[in-house]
């Protein structure tokens, strides 16, 4: 008896040892600040949230643009002797840039979710979003089929929707913005499918007064789960901020700069055939590009897509009164604007960047903005807003659900050391600072809502392919030649996804 009561009670203490053990090996363990040493994510140190380090992920039509430095402007004689392409380098951080243009029926899309959501209480919304279809006639040529057809006929779904102001195309940036972030919340549980039902315009999402919490949702199933991480130390629910790493940066035009880097790829002529961590290329510029298509993603003839020589790599006009060659024999295939992915990509990936149509960007044109500009992220056009707060101190939305923004006061402005002055697109160019009077807006057609077109387009001569030529048009103004694409901002390593930033070596061993 004894023997057996002996062992019973080490096999009692074994198991309490193991229970403890367990105890031990599961305990939850949190990463600590290296300033303080106190617990992140840790509720009794205060609930201090901090995500995981997370990619970027690629926002829905976008491709990845690896920055970098590139000579900027004219790379052909300048015909028109306009000279307002100053070859000059500059650098580009990494960015994200649509793969296509935007199409008729993506631009349908957002009219329809327009008319569905304001069309009862505010029908002056989706009207004013209308494309222009009669921007295709003309006085001396037949084009009323193209003004009746060629914006809702489904044969056209897919060609660059055109008839589009600058205004418009921002107006759509910032509505895709908002639906691919709804979609993102969503997607993690913490919205809602109800709410894409529910929809009205006193209550819609968008980002900016999602953040803001001035959007009523509906909370989805992982908002009010146990295991949801975005809850506030008391343990009650809360809302996603940007620093959880789920909502992504807002769409937008591209610049001037990095629309031109993205059409001319240069990533095809210095790549990093790893693609591995610590390799890269040699960082040269062999060739000087003249047109996106020189050097496809490969570097060699890519013969899969069949063999390309002799056949035209973009859709525009070889000469006055040819548009598309003989029957039988079509040179481009296209009389007018051709399918968004027609054509042949460039070395990013991009379709387009020459021909089919131009492309509304960012920036405000100025005939001499290449000299002025900083050689960092190349841009004119800046007007530096605020959130508007009431005397409460609080947020408020607009009559779209957006959060009120105004123009940065130029006395708050006038105490920094960076900037003067809130609106800038004339800096430089006029203003008391530059020293030179160029009279925009009363002497010529140029003034601060002037905005740069880029690249070619189907009814174009070969010299306007060319990544580096520019015009430019009034942003309340539409063409059948003018189309745009949209652009995202890149947050991380500017290699991409699975890059560091910075070079990482081997630390040498201290000497004891």
């Amino acid at each position: 008896m004894r023997t057996r009561s002996v062992f019973l009670w080490m096999c009692a203490g074994a198991a309490t040892a193991l229970m403890f053990s367990s105890c031990s090996l599961f305990k939850k363990k949190y990463e600590k600040s290296a300033v303080t040493g106190w617990d992140y994510n840790n509720p009794k140190w205060g609930g201090f949230y901090v995500a995981k380090n997370k990619e970027q992920q690629t926002g829905p039509g976008l491709v990845f643009v690896q920055g970098g430095t590139f000579t900027m402007g004219a790379t052909e004689q300048d015909v028109m002797y306009q000279w307002n392409n100053i070859p000059r380098r500059v650098t580009v951080s990494s960015f994200y840039i649509d793969e296509t243009e935007v199409a008729n029926v993506h631009y349908r899309e957002y009219l329809y979710w327009l008319n569905r959501v304001f069309g009862q209480t505010y029908p002056q919304v989706y009207l004013k979003a209308l494309p222009d279809t009669l921007v295709w006639r003309s006085e001396l040529a037949y084009n009323e089929p193209l003004v009746e057809y060629y914006f809702r006929h489904p044969a056209y779904n897919y060609y660059p929707v055109v008839g589009v102001t600058w205004e418009q195309a921002s107006d759509f940036c910032k509505w895709r913005s908002d639906r691919v972030n709804e979609k993102l919340l969503i997607d993690a549980g913490i919205l809602s499918m109800q709410d894409i039902d529910n929809e009205q315009a006193d209550n819609v999402f968008t980002t900016g007064a999602y953040l803001a919490g001035l959007y009523e949702g509906t909370p989805g199933k992982m908002a009010n789960s146990r295991k949801s991480p975005y809850r506030n130390p008391d343990g009650t629910p809360r809302n996603i901020t940007f620093e959880d790493g789920i909502l992504l940066p807002n769409y937008r035009l591209p610049t001037e700069a990095e629309w031109e880097y993205a059409a001319l790829a240069y990533i095809g002529e210095n790549p990093n055939p790893s693609r591995k961590e610590g390799k890269r290329g040699e960082e040269l510029i062999m060739n000087r590009e003249i047109y996106p298509w020189s050097i496809n993603p490969s570097g060699l003839r890519d013969q899969r897509r069949g063999n390309f020589e002799g056949q035209f790599l973009a859709n525009f006009k070889r000469g006055l009164g040819d548009n598309m060659g003989i029957a039988g024999g079509l040179n481009d295939r296209a009389s007018i604007p051709a399918p968004v992915k027609s054509f042949y990509p460039n070395a990013f990936g991009i379709y387009n960047m020459a021909g089919n149509v131009s492309e509304w960007v960012a920036d405000v044109y100025r005939q001499l903005t290449p000299l002025d500009a900083d050689g960092f992220n190349y841009f004119r056009g800046n007007v530096f807003m605020d959130v508007y707060r009431n005397p409460q101190g609080e947020f408020e939305k607009d009559s779209l659900g957006r959060l009120k923004k105004i123009v940065e006061p130029d006395s708050i402005a006038a105490q920094r050391l960076n900037y003067q002055r809130a609106d800038v697109r004339d800096y430089l160019d006029g203003d008391s600072l530059s020293g030179v009077t160029y009279g925009y807006g009363i002497t010529s057609l140029i003034n601060n809502e002037t905005r740069v077109i880029k690249g070619g387009s189907w009814n174009d001569l070969p010299y306007w392919l060319s990544p580096g030529t520019r015009r430019y048009m009034q942003q309340n103004m539409a063409s059948n030649t003018v189309g745009f694409r949209c652009a995202m901002d890149r947050v991380g390593s500017q290699e991409g996804n699975g890059f560091r930033t910075g070079n990482y070596f081997r630390q040498p061993r201290q000497k004891r």
